[in-house]
């Protein structure tokens, strides 16, 4: 029994879900978001979505959570957006934007630019005394996680110091170092 998918998901006001030819599209202030799927039903009835499976196989149970999880996605971004933020963390470790272009000196040799997708904002934040945060806003949950993954790769956090590009609020495994 899946317990992820046999919840409904809420439709907020504002938010318009239509289905047609296995491909659902969500409308909302923020944007417009679609998704095909495959070996399930989904159903629009009073305000709620509801995703069924034809049968306990176990690609029927896989399915039946996932596109459940990706329309809730959906609905929350077109309604809210998704915001993930990355803390630099090294001595002359620097960010900064201009338009959808992200410029960050992480102690190479040169800067890496980085052009954003249209469809995410970015925003950079640096105060005297703190760490450089980028700010990563859109309505697609999958394409924010992308691009933020995208740029902890360029310089991940290292276990002595923990220098690097980290998620806000991540913890880091750290090591002693070695012993005198």
């Amino acid at each position: 029994m899946s317990r992820i998918g046999n919840n409904p998901v809420a439709i907020p006001e504002g938010v318009t879900v239509e289905i047609k030819d296995n491909v659902i599209t969500v409308k909302g202030k923020l944007g417009e978001l679609t998704q095909e799927y495959s070996d399930v039903t989904i159903k629009v009835e009073d305000g709620n979505a509801y995703v069924e499976r034809p049968s306990d196989a176990k690609n029927h149970k896989a399915k039946h959570g996932l596109y459940r999880a990706l329309i809730y996605n959906m609905i929350e971004g077109v309604s809210k957006g998704w915001t993930k933020e990355l803390e630099l963390v090294g001595v002359g470790y620097r960010a900064s934007n201009q338009g959808q272009k992200l410029d960050l000196a992480v102690g190479y040799s040169h800067n890496i630019v980085l052009e954003v997708a249209p469809e995410v904002k970015v925003e950079t934040v640096s105060e005297k005394g703190k760490n450089p945060i980028v700010k990563l806003t859109s309505h697609d949950k999958q394409l924010v996680g992308q691009i933020a993954a995208k740029i902890r790769g360029f310089r991940k956090p290292e276990p002595y110091k923990g220098k690097g590009i980290k998620f806000v609020g991540e913890q880091l495994r750290r090591k002693a170092g070695k012993s005198a």
